[in-house]
């Protein structure tokens, strides 16, 4: 009895053996490996949609070029209205774990400056989600931000470079300013002066997206 369900495992087995060899042989691939790479995103308002219809802002906007461009990539969107660099830092692993990313946008630091939340704080909090990206086999592209003079000359200058000087350590992609076609049209803020409308969203990508589709691998 033993031996001939000893002999039934075999057969089994080399059937088993066969059917790889085949699939190897036809191009097919597993389906775990055929899953799209994942782009994660991870933003604050300005990439949340916020105040906007679902579906418009520029992080949806990006899966649709993404698709009419036949890069085969799947975007996560993780970004949260308010989110700081800290709560970023602080997200990062589980997301990381969860998607195993290929590539991480990091679109945070705003609102560090509008909470009054040392530069230091900022730049360490950079450099750890830059760190966490890369030891999880994910590159990275940096997305800075201005803010505005009242703020001091000084201050206003070291924040804006606090962004290139992580990408630049780190070896990450890097946008200086995703706001740089927006803020010279008013009519393409909201009531609040602060977010762009939907007009404004295609702009946004524009400018992510030279930065971005070297990275890219179809």
């Amino acid at each position: 009895m033993f031996e001939h369900k000893w002999k039934a495992l075999k057969r089994l087995a080399a059937m088993v053996g066969l059917a790889v060899t085949t699939a190897l042989a036809l191009g097919l691939t597993p389906a775990s490996a055929l899953a799209a790479p994942v782009i994660l995103v991870m933003g604050d308002s300005l990439s949340a949609e916020y105040g906007l219809a679902r579906g418009t802002g520029w992080v949806s906007l990006l899966e649709d070029r993404l698709k009419a461009q036949k890069f085969d990539y799947s975007v996560v969107n993780a970004s949260i209205s308010g989110e700081t660099t800290s709560g970023g830092k602080t997200r990062l692993p589980a997301l990381l774990q969860q998607h195993k990313p290929a590539l991480v946008i990091i679109e945070l630091g705003a609102n560090d400056a509008l909470r009054g939340l040392s530069l230091l704080s900022t730049q360490t909090n950079l450099r750890a989600m830059l760190a966490a990206s890369r030891n999880a086999g994910a590159r990275s592209l940096v997305i800075g931000m201005r803010i505005p003079p009242n703020y001091g000359q000084q201050y206003t200058e070291r924040f804006f470079q606090t962004f290139g000087s992580a990408a630049k350590e780190y070896k990450a992609g890097y946008v200086p300013f995703l706001l740089e076609h927006v803020v010279t049209r008013p009519e393409w803020f909201q009531q609040d002066r602060i977010h762009p409308t939907a007009a404004a969203q295609p702009a946004m990508l524009d400018t992510v997206w030279p930065h971005l589709q070297p990275m890219l691998k179809r």
